[in-house]
């Protein structure tokens, strides 16, 4: 290859995206190609360690077969040919997740890495890159969930209590209202005896409901149909209370309102935040992310210490009720576009929009 041949392979290899992945060694690009290098016969993952190639050196392949075809072998180093190290990790996690939910007592820490082959100080820190949670707070969550399924059939609620796996009902009503978010008779109940007041308002964006348990604003809807946001708030609490809002409440409405209106000037009102534990902390990241700035999905997972767990992340944006106070509209895909917004797309543009004034 002739040094013009060479210049133009090298600026063509430079230009593409998939060349900024291997710069970056960026183990989120690996399996979506491979990449051969010329001069030394082999090819490679995206975050191989191996010295960078020369880029005029280097050919992309879709796949690992295509490359092997090509005459490549696979790279001692970083061996493409097997299972990338991240899926060899959320396999054993999978793995030790199965376990945890079948066990009535959750394993021990030392218990899961022994079985995963790791140290327990390994096993840990790979459990929450993959989950986004310590094994200690999975196995709480699905404690959390199963307590909930049970106190739907049992007869009394100390029977849910035990079955879901609490050594002692004590503890557990020590938790309930934050894994609950009201009494266990009440949520045995589906929220019967628990008072919600809510209000439906409209404002430039167009339906907007508004919802305050006693313990803070447990929703804030946005959509074309006041019935349709209303049978939402049915829906999660079906045997609720649910009170149309007085004049005080009217003027809680309008501070949200104004809120949505201004995102700028922060809402100065408790909220009731419902939600599993995975869900409150990325709800927790959205919530400091400052009004007129955005953040990719993987930018959040990476802030909660789970970069694996991406798609993770945008569940839980789609899971959040309330609106703007949990700026879920700040969450924006890699490369700037605004897409997959609870509320529609166009809402989230026009909230973007007004922050940036």
């Amino acid at each position: 290859m002739n040094a013009i041949m060479k210049k133009s392979a090298g600026e063509a290899t430079e230009n593409d995206r998939r060349w900024e992945a291997i710069v970056a060694r960026d183990a989120r690009a690996d399996g979506t190609f491979w990449y051969a290098v010329t001069t030394t016969g082999v090819y490679c993952r995206p975050s191989c360690g191996s010295r960078r190639p020369r880029p005029e050196n280097v050919r992309f392949h879709a796949t690992r077969e295509d490359a092997e075809r090509a005459g490549f072998r696979a790279c001692k180093r970083c061996k493409p040919d097997q299972a990338a190290l991240g899926e060899q990790h959320a396999a054993l996690v999978t793995a030790a997740c199965r376990w945890i939910e079948a066990e009535e007592n959750a394993p021990t820490l030392a218990e899961l890495a022994t079985d995963a082959g790791m140290s327990p100080f390994y096993f840990h820190r790979v459990f929450k890159a993959v989950t986004g949670l310590t094994p200690k707070q999975y196995a709480n969550a699905h404690r959390h969930q199963r307590v909930r399924k049970e106190l739907a059939r049992a007869p009394r609620v100390t029977d849910a209590v035990y079955e879901a796996g609490y050594n002692s009902s004590g503890r557990f009503y020590e938790q309930s209202a934050e894994i609950l978010g009201m009494r266990p008779q009440q949520y045995r109940a589906g929220g019967a005896d628990a008072r919600i007041h809510f209000a439906v308002a409209q404002c430039s964006l167009g339906a907007l409901l508004v919802a305050q348990s006693s313990r803070g604003i447990c929703a804030i809807l946005l959509g074309d149909d006041a019935d349709a946001l209303t049978r939402d708030l049915q829906d999660r609490f079906p045997n609720a209370d649910l009170v149309g809002g007085d004049r005080d409440f009217e003027e809680i409405v309008a501070r949200v309102v104004g809120f949505v209106e201004a995102p700028r000037n922060g809402l100065d009102l408790p909220l009731d935040i419902r939600g599993t534990a995975f869900q409150q902390r990325v709800w927790e990241a959205l919530r400091k992310i400052p009004a007129g700035e955005t953040a990719s999905y993987a930018e959040i997972a990476e802030r909660i210490g789970a970069p694996q767990a991406v798609r993770a992340v945008a569940g839980a944006c789609a899971a959040n009720a309330l609106a703007v106070a949990i700026p879920c509209h700040r969450v924006i895909k890699r490369d700037g576009a605004v897409s997959g917004y609870r509320w529609g797309v166009e809402r989230k543009r026009a909230l973007l929009a007004r922050e940036v004034r």
